[in-house]
């Protein structure tokens, strides 16, 4: 049997790692500053992580939502009180794809609207509903293409308000910030504006914080820059540290029934030692507020590179726009300096590292960045 070839693969295998580092079966380090697609938000390996996660396979893996799970209570709270979101309700699902599938979803139950909006080069997952509402027709087979999704620019307030004004929707979607498209922040006042519209229209506003959200901007969730409460918070990436988790935050003026979502697999007993220790780390060793301060240094010490034409992003979610290929400058940067970075589109750079990496791994990083710009453009 052969693997289904979807993937483009460098040649390289981590087996190990450990806080910001992987290493392949020879020993090789690699800084790690893309942490598999901003899912590695605690760093590699971490202690309490390993121990939570062994001891919880040692008691109990895994039992189905037929029965009552402590756990799911226990991140409840310690997620409400992080996050500044405990009078919402959790539900748990496995990815960032299934957590947009069930907000859309819930919108679409609470006002009995069928049309989502969404905004160009939006990325909300892969599954029917989530790829439906993602602008990218490459990957939108013709089964998911559906007149029920629309799209207006970003940052287009009056664009999105010709639209509610029909009274056919159910939900507006935006990420916290636009991670796929290359890290296109919205505005505050765009956000803040959405919220009114969405408001006055009683249409849900659904806040894709998947990539964007966890700490990673240096508040818990990108869209907390604009003092605004959305309807429904969608999570993944970072919820874990690499275990399979997604969940969304659900507003109080939502109503279950019993049935209404489910999932076999969503708030087992290893996801939720995993998340569990994921948010006692960030209040032990103040993670949020690290990916503030260093990717603030990160973000102004690139600024100063004159052959960079843009840096885009908040705390430690940043898009360096280069002259010419970014894939070989990536290439030049993982084989030479054995540094991972991620992409987006054809020239920019994208930075999503551990949240714990410190100024003097920025400062490694800046000075192999330099160095390979100085080669020259692609």
């Amino acid at each position: 049997m052969t693997l289904f070839n979807v993937y483009s693969l460098y040649p390289v295998e981590p087996v190990r790692g450990k806080g910001s580092y992987v290493y392949d079966a020879q020993g090789t380090e690699y800084m790690d500053l893309y942490g598999g697609h901003a899912v590695i938000s605690i760093g590699h390996a971490h202690p309490h992580y390993v121990q939570m996660i062994s001891e919880q396979v040692a008691r109990l893996g895994f039992y189905s939502n037929s029965v009552e799970n402590s756990l799911q209570q226990q991140l409840a709270d310690l997620l409400g009180r992080l996050s500044g979101y405990d009078d919402y309700s959790l539900f748990l699902c496995n990815s960032g794809a299934e957590a947009n599938e069930n907000a859309i979803k819930l919108a679409s139950f609470h006002n009995g609207k069928a049309k989502v909006l969404a905004f160009g080069k939006a990325f909300h997952g892969r599954t029917s509903g989530a790829v439906a509402a993602t602008d990218n027709p490459k990957i939108n087979a013709p089964f998911n293409r559906t007149a029920n999704v629309e799209f207006v620019p970003l940052g287009d307030a009056e664009a999105v308000e010709q639209k509610l004004k029909t009274g056919e929707f159910c939900a507006v979607i935006i990420e916290g910030i636009q991670g796929v498209a290359g890290i296109h922040c919205p505005s505050p006042e765009f956000l803040r504006q959405l919220r009114e519209l969405t408001t006055q229209y009683s249409v849900s506003l659904i806040l894709d914080e998947i990539q964007s959200g966890y700490g990673r901007t240096g508040q818990f969730f990108a869209h907390q820059v604009a003092d605004i409460r959305p309807d429904l918070i969608t999570m993944a990436k970072g919820m874990g540290n690499g275990f399979p988790i997604g969940g969304v935050l659900i507003a109080p003026h939502y109503t279950p029934w019993p049935g209404m979502l489910g999932t076999t697999f969503g708030g087992n007993h290893l996801a939720c030692a995993a998340a569990i220790a994921v948010l006692d780390v960030f209040a032990e060793e103040n993670l949020v507020q690290n990916a503030a301060e260093v990717g603030a240094y990160l973000i102004d010490e690139l600024k100063k590179i004159p052959q960079i034409k843009e840096v885009r992003g908040r705390g430690l979610m940043i898009g360096i726009e280069i002259e010419g290929s970014a894939s070989e400058f990536r290439k030049r940067l993982l084989f030479e300096k054995h540094i991972f970075t991620g992409g987006a589109g054809v020239s920019t750079v994208r930075l999503l590292p551990a949240l714990g990496i410190s100024k003097a791994q920025a400062d490694v990083f800046l000075a192999a960045f330099r160095e390979q710009l100085a080669v020259g453009a692609i």
